[in-house]
């Protein structure tokens, strides 16, 4: 499987391009097959195009795989970078990054069924030294969401450590935490988010309006 490393930008795909219903044709096929049985005839079939056209474009299914994660990355960062852009609080853009980030992984056909399927494709893209290369991609991917708040020094590093948290609940058998619930998400990040990033000087004085400790309003 392609590197799962986050980036903030991809090459945009213009809609209806034979690049643009290959990758979702991918989508398709994998959350209907997985990844290991998908094949490049399934994705022609789905993307409407001859096989022969799709090697054209890709040359094969690792750079069609590659170009299919690379996109995605994009987009699902894209969506997280808005919601917290949407915000005017520094905590309430963190709650909603948190929560846009946790529902793209529900609502993921495709990842789900390789979270429930073939976890060997995914688990070793998130863990260990490839999971911090992950992390630090991931960081970098949503760090803009935070420009407002923090020191701009500072960004990447708070970028990862909330990173860093939402992935190690995400991933964790045992969390009982679910992170769509903006309830639920807002006790996490007020809990265990906002004071590591206090904790680590990175929050602008003029901009931590509201306290770990004070109610939701």
């Amino acid at each position: 499987m392609a590197s799962l490393i986050t980036t903030a930008e991809a090459p945009i795909l213009p809609t209806g391009s034979i690049e643009e219903r290959a990758v979702r044709a991918t989508l398709v096929c994998v959350a209907r097959h997985g990844l290991a049985k998908t094949t490049f005839d399934d994705v022609a079939r789905e993307a409407g195009c001859a096989r022969a056209t799709l090697y054209r474009y890709f040359g094969g299914k690792p750079q069609l795989v590659r170009v299919t994660v690379a996109r995605e990355a994009a987009r699902i960062a894209a969506c997280i970078r808005g919601a917290g852009d949407a915000e005017t609080e520094f905590e309430d853009a963190v709650v909603a990054m948190v929560v846009r980030a946790a529902r793209e992984v529900r609502d993921h056909e495709a990842l789900q069924f390789l979270f429930a399927f073939e976890p060997e494709i995914v688990l070793p893209h998130v863990t260990f030294d490839a999971g911090n290369r992950f992390l630090v991609g991931a960081g970098s991917a949503i760090a803009p969401a935070l420009d407002r708040f923090v020191p701009s020094d500072r960004t990447a590093r708070a970028a990862e450590w909330l990173a860093r948290v939402v992935l190690t609940h995400a991933v964790s058998p045992t969390s009982s935490i679910d992170l769509t619930d903006e309830d639920a998400a807002h006790a996490l990040v007020r809990e265990f988010v906002m004071p590591g990033l206090a904790g680590t000087d990175t929050i602008l004085p003029t901009t931590q309006t509201t306290s770990p400790a004070s109610p939701r309003g």
